[in-house]
């Protein structure tokens, strides 16, 4: 007869533990996406060609999963890294929602960390949710910034991303926060929906410039209305700085789809305590076809830093062709008007005051 020793026992006792564990873990997930782009760029000063990432969707690879914890309770995960498929880098990530201001331009040159490896620069949070909505913990996206990717048809990427993002003064919380804790409200209010979060720098010290011990904690809140064709929403976000002073943000975003096309449109505003300011605009259209989605927009920015008024608008046309239901190639075109003394350029191409730059994207994105 074959025995079972004290050690077997616990061996047995710790596996069964870890089974029990995994099967009340409801699911677990490895999710991503690669996006591979030939991307072109002419400039007044100097052109650029290369090969880049995420001209359609941006590259990321992520782990989610939930728990049912019974009662309605789920606890639950998101890490998820961006990525740069054409060197295999990955992102970097703000971990203190602050930067280098540079008064000249009236932006920040944000704090980043990693992106030799494995950073989780996009989302990294643990939450937990119910019928009343879902808590979350980590670094997530602002609310403010989730009108940029809803009402623009381009999501905010590549060379066809509107000019209302390219022009905004948001700071380094403008897309997401670190150390943050936020609430989403429940999906079942009848096409009411709405976040709110609350950020921390997590300095030390005292109120004074150039770094004050409230600097890069922030709060930013989002309230909409979706209902059959129509989805509106407004926004708005706060960072402290001691030095030049809090970033405020606002923005409001309409889109009504008419089935044959949707139509979109947003107006953004941002300020720099008294030292910039800067507002924004687009409109858009999407049009879905048999095997793919045709997209354009026009847009554009202004600010005031300095005694100047930068300004630029932007044309964008672009077109997604999908292979399968996670591959699609695409291609997009863009032309871009500086004014007032503004110098944008598009894929890397450099432009001098009050000159033009034209883009191109050519791509193909796979999702797994």
């Amino acid at each position: 007869m074959k025995h079972t020793t004290s050690a077997q026992f616990a061996l047995l006792a710790v596996l069964g533990a870890a089974a029990t564990t995994a099967s009340a873990q409801s699911s677990v997930a490895l999710y991503g996406l690669i996006d591979a782009t030939f991307m072109v760029g002419h400039g007044s000063t100097a052109n650029k060609t290369q090969l880049g990432n995420s001209g359609n969707t941006t590259s990321r690879l992520g782990f989610r999963g939930t728990e049912d914890l019974g009662g309605g309770l789920k606890a639950g995960f998101v890490l998820e890294m961006g990525l740069n498929n054409d060197d295999g880098t990955g992102a970097t990530t703000n971990p203190n929602n602050q930067g280098t201001y540079r008064p000249a331009t009236g932006r920040f040159t944000a704090n980043a960390s990693g992106g030799g490896g494995t950073t989780f620069n996009r989302r990294s949070m643990l939450t937990l949710s119910n019928t009343m909505g879902e808590l979350r913990l980590g670094r997530d996206y602002t609310p403010h910034y989730w009108q940029y990717v809803f009402f623009d048809p381009f999501t905010m990427n590549g060379v066809g991303a509107s000019q209302i993002y390219a022009g905004s003064l948001g700071g380094p919380t403008l897309v997401r926060a670190s150390n943050s804790i936020g609430y989403v409200l429940p999906g079942n209010l009848g096409g009411l929906y709405g976040q709110a979060q609350v950020y921390l720098g997590e300095n030390t010290g005292t109120e004074a410039a150039p770094i004050g011990k409230s600097d890069g904690n922030g709060v930013s809140l989002r309230l909409g209305w979706a209902n059959g064709p129509w989805n509106m929403a407004v926004a708005m976000g706060r960072t402290q700085f001691a030095l030049p002073g809090d970033i405020t943000t606002s923005n409001a975003g309409l889109s009504y789809d008419f089935g044959r096309f949707k139509l979109s449109a947003m107006v953004n505003r941002d300020k720099v305590g008294s030292a910039a300011k800067s507002s924004g605009y687009l409109v858009g259209v999407s049009v879905p076809t048999a095997s793919g989605e045709l997209r354009a927009t026009y847009s554009g920015s202004k600010a005031k830093v300095n005694g100047t008024s930068p300004e630029a608008d932007k044309v964008s046309l672009g077109y997604v062709h999908n292979l399968s239901k996670r591959t699609a190639v695409y291609g997009t075109v863009a032309y871009l008007s500086n004014k007032g003394g503004a110098t944008f350029g598009l894929n890397g191409a450099t432009t001098a005051a009050n000159t033009s730059s034209k883009g191109l994207d050519i791509g193909i994105r796979h999702a797994f």
